[in-house]
């Protein structure tokens, strides 16, 4: 099914939607398989629970036909490329089922050369939204249940895919609470909001999560868990967990494509998008840069201009 154009704004988004983006995937990759396209194809099966969607690579025209997309589909599944199913690559060509999302994190391997798009058959989700963490997963996706960055979504459209999946419809006067949170930390005297983020980085337990659920988190060795010499404190104590995050912030400064993950799966409700968020804004204003919107030879962080503004440097 190819996308069209056409921008339908409506009050909820009804379980039909997500079943005719379904068939488009399930037929597209039964075609892909049978033709030997592809060896696999990334995308998401039921889960064990009622309402649940989980990650998987499939194989067989049979295992395609299962394939789901639907509210619960909130994984990122780039990830799955660079490390959980990251062998695959080796064996062929590889489908994958990408959200608008998930394409800018695709972007962004491909620029770090992680992926080669030649690699990829990527089959696009002309995606209305995904449920939020905490809410209940049951019934049409509505303001009060859509995660808070389909809120203020620009990528609905899956641009760069070989095929995509939907017609174009979301959700109408959403309230952007990511962007007024922002306003109000931004509005803080320095003081306060560094009192804001101490206090939310305190009670991280350091289980990693963040950065096992990042696509950008590639590395087989992460700096932070060396102890020789120690970069940064390893336990769950308050100057170790700065450390920690403001490292990891910095590292995905530019890179980072917003798919909020991060946020998603910390078990300690640390606003981690808010940060990235602040850190993409500064690259878009110094540099008039937005992190994986097309594959590029080189971010404005890792190449040198003459011209570049050095005033920083005291």
């Amino acid at each position: 099914m190819n996308a069209k154009a056409n921008k339908n704004q409506v009050t909820s988004i009804e379980p039909a939607y997500y079943q005719a983006i379904t068939e488009a995937i399930r037929k597209e990759a039964v075609q892909i398989l049978k033709d030997e396209t592809v060896v696999g194809v990334v995308g998401y099966l039921p889960g064990r629970r009622k309402g649940t969607a989980s990650p998987a690579l499939v194989t067989t025209v049979e295992e395609a036909e299962k394939l789901i997309f639907s509210p619960a589909c909130v994984n990122n599944l780039s990830v799955y490329l660079t490390k959980a199913k990251k062998g695959v690559l080796k064996q062929g060509k590889v489908g994958i089922v990408a959200k608008g999302c998930d394409m800018r994190a695709l972007a962004g391997l491909m620029t770090e050369s992680q992926l080669q798009r030649e690699d990829l058959f990527i089959i696009g989700v002309v995606c209305p939204g995904v449920y939020g963490f905490g809410v209940e997963r049951t019934g049409t996706v509505t303001e009060a249940n859509i995660a808070r960055k389909c809120r203020e979504c620009t990528v609905h459209m899956p641009e760069g895919a070989d095929v995509a999946a939907g017609t174009h419809a979301e959700l109408a006067d959403l309230t952007p609470e990511e962007a007024e949170e922002m306003a109000r930390i931004e509005a803080m005297p320095q003081a306060e909001r560094w009192a804001f983020w101490k206090e939310h980085f305190s009670r991280c337990i350091r289980c990693m999560a963040c950065r096992q659920v990042c696509p950008f988190c590639y590395c087989e060795q992460c700096l932070c868990d060396k102890n020789r010499p120690q970069a940064v404190e390893s336990s769950p104590r308050p100057a170790g967990n700065m450390a920690w995050h403001l490292v990891r912030a910095m590292h995905l400064a530019g890179r980072c494509g917003g798919c909020a993950e991060c946020e998603r799966v910390c078990p300690m409700d640390i606003p981690l998008n808010l940060l990235n968020r602040r850190m993409a804004q500064e690259l878009k204003e110094l540099y008039d840069f937005e992190a994986g919107l097309t594959p590029v030879e080189k971010g404005p962080l890792n190449e040198y201009k003459e011209n570049d503004d050095q005033s920083f440097i005291k």
